[in-house]
């Protein structure tokens, strides 16, 4: 038994070319359907190695600043410990030499950066 428009007539000619028009547009779809999920594919894994690496390093700046955290509370705690002994005025002359290399380096710093902006070529 034939369909109608598919066999071998006059008009049947024109509807099965019709269906290869849609045939070849569907195809044609299919393929540009294919080369997205294939881009969203990539850009899905390279989201996931991006991810690993960010959570790597996260962890590793955690075990960097618990280590410094607790060598900062030992510094702090051996401070203390200077502070309510005899030593107190070993400690004023380390804090006042502290600050006054900060403000040496800051000054040398700040003459620096002044120099360099005076020779620049107007």
């Amino acid at each position: 038994m034939r369909r109608a428009g598919l066999g071998e007539g006059g008009s049947g000619n024109y509807v099965a070319s019709g269906y290869s028009v849609y045939e070849e547009e569907n195809d044609h779809l299919q393929e540009g359907l294919r080369a997205k999920v294939s881009a969203l594919k990539s850009l899905t894994i390279d989201i996931g190695t991006e991810v690993k690496y960010q959570n790597k390093m996260l962890e590793d700046m955690d075990s960097d600043f618990d280590s410094t955290g607790g060598l900062l509370g030992a510094t702090i705690g051996r401070v203390k410990q200077l502070s309510r002994g005899s030593q107190t005025k070993l400690l004023c002359y380390m804090l006042l030499f502290c600050l006054f290399v900060f403000f040496v380096l800051y000054w040398f710093i700040k003459l620096r950066n002044l120099l360099q902006m005076t020779s620049l070529p107007g």
